[in-house]
């Protein structure tokens, strides 16, 4: 149904809105590819009859794509694509586009009750919404560019997101002209979504034979956090006497039924039918229409059961369907390219005929796989298996594996009103509360609240495990004697790992309620519980926690105030599911292509060959031991499009030195240090370090240690990992790298034992500059190293370099901290527009061409007196303190002039500060710094 967002919950109301516009961008319709081919597009107004309480017809916003292939002579198959709840016709003009450019007459409109569309949403009613799209077919089936197999029946697929994703199937199940459909994270039974409770659950008396199943519906919980958000969230059409103002565009049933749910927690009957004429699970038996099934492996609203329970009804009729789990979701983002190029694969075979050879071919099952390990733009990397079937989520041939769990009975609380709830999910945010809560420490920082959480734990797995389905365990449910436990308890199952390094993620970001009736007397009961269906690929030595929660933000969990024992069943365990399979390989690359990029890296790696003999004889190149460490002669660098960064600049480094390289922004220094890290060429001039030239790769470097433009870590590895990761990568020996010096350096303490993704910013700051120590390089280059550094780590860090210094090594400091550099440097180079317009000792800088400072008992008459002198200039009081440009004036007899005149002088020195200098030579630019 609806489209993702945050609920209205108690907690977090100023969240809603903002999710609920942000987060429709998850669902299928997002892509914004351009056609390979010329696309017509016809918005029109399409006339449809009203429902209850509305006008006899009512308008809906509707765009046809017509590709240029698609003629009376060439007609063309076509597509309806659907959007998501609470979005319009707009958000799928992507998609639209994609099928347009493969040959598809394409059909999107705004459903009734959302954007420019008239009327009230009914929630996928057959009477209104698929009632809507049957008309749009037949309006189809009079076009002569569309595809006909029959008098009044295109050649037709649906498709659609959620809510979208829902009248697909509804559609197929009422409208014998569709011809395949790919609903993508969708519901089937849409009491079951809101109103979930595990429907493979079964809960007897311990002492009583026979078992019983529970369902969703009236005996479900209510999923008040994502249904607030569709209900709750205020609409654009006026509400109708006796309908909630918070309703939005919903028929008055709907409204009604919402009220009730949220006023109650329950469904009523009444409520039942409603819901149940807006599921799939109505017309499952009747869908002939060959189905791709797309479901998110991170989805609280619609979970892989769903999908589950659709791909088994629709298989009994002896309908094709192919289902693809991927690695998104409500929760996880919209499915990426691979996944809508699997889409029009499926329509291409069942709507052209297309043999389904090769990558083209759809297989019966495939799911993702995510990993930890993400690309520079922050992309999660995965891979994609490929199975010969699809198994279900539990049922044979599924293989499973028995994790033995340990943990006695527990006792767990439920508070009153269900305050304070665990928050293991908000709708569509939750992987990212996911990660907030492993960073915070996984299980109790921003899950249960003590005492309302029975948990189970393996021990670390001997080996890699990979589940993909439904986890299952059994426990023991019974009221606590003397405590009210009332005529039943509601559960929530999650199951989550804990890796080896301490962090815990809670797997599919999901949890299972489960509703558990105690006979008489509070019980045991026996309890089957099936946990939420996820994909996830298990290191060894990972420990699998098993958590059974009175509360949860996401629901409705009753509000009277009871106590129940949660035990392991005898014997039992944690039964996990696994589908083998294969993983999916490109092999799309013509031959004629693999020559040609044969051809191009062997022309590559001749270039290479050459350039490494011709680099051979230089490298070969000794150092100087008098050299200076560092010399920079005439150095120069021209992006292309002529943009000049860097020019004419040329200093010297001596040992011993600290240096200062100091300038406004887009000065070109960081230039400068990229270039002399061997990470950019020069257009022209030199960088020597030790009297050898500096070149990418040099041997050179391996005397130069450096930190510049940021630290780059792994977050789930320790900051002693990271070192040791680092000086690996370097291929010297380990017992070079001086690494209790540069731990000592980073005074990190036992911190530095600690994951890198727990660390503040001064702490990062510290283990990058540790890593720039490593091995005690002769040349220490720091970009900006006193960021996110507090006042005394600064004071510390002013300390450390001029030590290191002062052991007969050299550092070269990038900085923004004019008071910083004139503390610690010795030297600076100040660049302005990339060139260098001052060099020499801290001291000379601030002299400049001659200023000076003079601390006075009278400072206005003295102010009087060296203004007057001859070439005196620039003269300025600063309380007891007047400077002067002396412009070749001695002191001396600046002093003398100020004693005859009665002054008394207490002190004579340089003009004043750096930052008085650097401004002067760089102008009002430098104060943008």
């Amino acid at each position: 149904m609806p489209s993702p967002s945050l609920p209205r919950s108690r907690r977090a109301p100023a969240l809603v809105v903002v999710l609920a516009l942000a987060l429709v961008a998850v669902l299928p319709g997002v892509a914004n590819a351009a056609p390979s081919d010329p696309v017509s597009v016809t918005e029109e107004r399409v006339t449809v009859p009203g429902g209850p309480g509305e006008a006899a017809t009512i308008a809906l916003d509707t765009s046809l794509y017509v590709p240029s292939t698609a003629t009376a002579a060439t007609p063309a198959p076509a597509v309806l694509v659907a959007h998501g709840f609470g979005a319009d016709k707009n958000s799928v003009d992507g998609d639209a586009r994609e099928f347009a450019a493969r040959g598809y007459v394409v059909q999107t409109w705004t459903a009734r009750g959302f954007g420019a569309s008239g009327g009230r949403s009914a929630l996928d009613s057959p009477d209104h919404e698929v009632a809507d799209a049957s008309r749009l077919i037949d309006r189809l089936a009079a076009r002569p560019d569309v595809q006909k197999d029959g008098p009044d029946d295109p050649r037709v697929g649906v498709t659609g997101g959620s809510y979208g994703g829902g009248l697909s199937l509804l559609l197929a199940g009422y409208d014998r002209r569709v011809d395949a459909i790919a609903p993508v994270i969708t519901w089937n039974d849409l009491g079951q979504a809101l109103f979930p409770n595990d429907a493979a659950t079964a809960a007897v008396p311990v002492d009583t034979p026979a078992r019983g199943a529970f369902t969703g519906g009236a005996n479900g919980v209510f999923k008040r956090g994502w249904a607030g958000v569709f209900f709750g969230t205020p609409g654009g059409a006026p509400s109708t006497p006796g309908t909630p103002l918070t309703c939005g565009r919903f028929t008055p049933a709907v409204c009604a039924a919402y009220t009730e749910a949220a006023t109650t927690g329950r469904a009523s009957a009444a409520t039942d039918a409603l819901l149940e004429r807006s599921s799939p699970a109505s017309v499952t038996n009747r869908i002939t229409a060959p189905t791709l099934l797309v479901q998110g492996e991170q989805d609280t609203l619609f979970g892989l059961d769903q999908s589950d329970a659709n791909a088994r009804q629709i298989a009994a009729n002896g309908t094709p369907v192919s289902v693809l789990w991927f690695a998104g979701g409500h929760d996880g983002g919209a499915p990426d390219a691979a996944v809508r190029g699997r889409i029009g694969d499926w329509f291409d075979q069942h709507l052209r005929g297309a043999a389904p050879t090769g990558d083209s071919a759809v297989p019966p099952f495939s799911y993702q796989l995510q990993s930890n390990v993400r690309t520079r733009g922050d992309t999660p990397t995965g891979r994609t298996i490929v199975a010969d079937s699809y198994p279900g989520l539990s049922a044979p041939p599924v293989q499973t594996q028995q994790v033995a769990l340990s943990g006695g009975p527990q006792v767990v609380l439920h508070p009153a009103g269900g305050n304070p709830s665990a928050v293991t999910s908000l709708p569509g945010a939750g992987a990212a509360l996911s990660s907030a809560s492993g960073a915070l420490g996984g299980l109790g920082a921003l899950s249960s609240p003590p005492g309302q959480a029975a948990r189970f734990t393996s021990e670390p797995l001997p080996a890699a495990t990979q589940i993909t389905g439904t986890p299952r365990v059994d426990v023991e449910v019974s009221g606590v004697p003397g405590q009210a436990s009332g005529s039943g308890a509601v559960l929530f199952g999650s199951l989550s790992v804990r890796t080896s390094d301490g962090r815990t993620q809670l797997l599919g970001n999901a949890v299972a309620p489960v509703r558990v009736a105690l006979p008489p007397g509070g019980g045991p009961v026996r309890v089957t519980v099936t946990l939420p269906g996820v994909t996830a690929p298990l290191n060894a030595g990972s420990r699998l926690v098993v958590s059974l929660a009175t509360t949860d933000q996401g629901f409705d969990s009753g509000a009277a105030p009871a106590s129940w024992r949660v035990s392991l069943a005898d014997g039992s365990g944690l039964t996990v599911p696994q589908v083998p399979g294969r993983t999916e390989t490109a092999s799309t690359v013509p031959w004629w292509a693999v020559i040609g990029i044969a051809v191009v890296l062997a022309a590559a790696l001749a270039a290479w060959i050459v350039a490494r003999l011709r680099r051979r004889g230089r490298d070969r190149e000794e150092p100087d031991p008098t050299a200076p460490p560092l010399q920079v002669t005439d150095l120069a660098k021209t992006y292309r499009g002529g943009f000049r960064a860097v020019q004419d600049v040329s200093f010297t480094v001596e040992r011993g030195m600290v240096l200062g390289l100091l300038g406004p922004n887009g000065a070109g220094k960081t230039t400068v240090l990229r270039m002399l890290m061997g990470l950019i060429a020069p257009t022209s001039g030199e960088l020597r370090a030790f009297g050898v030239p500096i070149r990418a790769g040099g041997r050179v470097l391996s005397r130069i240690g450096a930190f510049v433009e940021g630290p780059g870590f792994l977050p789930h590895l320790s900051g002693a990992e990271n070192l040791r990761l680092y000086w690996a990568a370097t291929g010297r020996p380990a017992d070079q790298a001086r690494m209790p010096e540069a731990l000592e350096i980073a005074g990190l303490g036992d911190s530095v034992h600690r994951r890198v993704g727990t660390y503040s910013q001064g702490m990062r700051q510290r283990l990058a500059i540790a890593q720039a120590m490593l091995g005690l390089p002769e040349l220490l280059v720091l970009d900006e190293p006193t960021n996110g550094l507090d006042p005394p780590q600064i004071h510390a860090m002013r300390e450390l370099l001029r030590r290191y210094a002062e052991g007969g090594r050299t550092v070269l400091v990038s900085s923004h901290l004019l008071a910083e550099v004139e503390q610690t440097c010795t030297h600076v180079v100040v660049m302005h527009r990339g060139t260098v317009v001052a060099d020499g000792t801290v001291d000379d800088i601030i002299a400049g061409d001659g200023g000076a400072s003079f601390g006075v008992d009278a400072p206005d008459r003295a102010a009087t007196v060296l203004g007057d002198l001859n070439g005196v200039h620039g003269v300025s009081v600063n309380g007891s303190t007047v400077v002067a440009e002396l412009n070749g004036t001695p002191r001396a007899d600046a002093v003398a002039a100020l004693v005859r005149a009665g002054v008394s002088v207490r002190t004579v020195g340089p003009r004043g500060r750096l930052e008085d200098a650097f401004l002067q030579l760089v102008g009002e630019d430098g104060r943008r710094e």
